[in-house]
């Protein structure tokens, strides 16, 4: 990711938003959440437990059993993870990934009043006046 957010893979991102739902978790309350979902072994959740702890992005409350929480807020997280998806796919143009988004979806009238309020409201970015 961008900044001073560290990179965040698919499946530290599982970890992650099991904590953004409910924290702080016990390590084996974060395992019998993933567990049913993922069939990953409890080593395998230990390890992306202890990733993120080196990465800065999960803090530990140093009790019996230790407790984890998260230290970045999901919102950051997913804003930086879509420039960096925008920016790997895309050239950085919103644009395209709207473009191309919209030729493959079907939405319905709802969702796309919901589109034009959005960009109706939003700012107008550095290249308008």
């Amino acid at each position: 990711m961008g900044g001073n957010i560290p990179k965040i893979s698919d499946a530290e991102w599982q970890v992650m938003k099991v904590l953004w739902k409910k924290s702080p978790l016990t390590a084996a309350e974060i395992i019998d959440t993933l567990q049913p979902e993922t069939k990953w072994n409890r080593k395998t959740i230990h390890t992306l437990i202890q990733r993120l702890v080196k990465k800065d992005v999960l803090g530990i409350k140093e009790e019996n059993p230790y407790m984890y929480y998260p230290l970045l807020e999901e919102e950051l997280c997913m804003k930086e993870e879509t420039k960096t998806f925008l920016e790997k796919v895309y050239d950085g143009s919103l644009q395209l990934l709207m473009t191309n988004f919209l030729k493959s979806e079907k939405l319905s009238k709802q969702e796309i009043n919901k589109l034009k309020k959005l960009l109706d409201e939003s700012k107008y970015g550095s290249d308008e006046k």
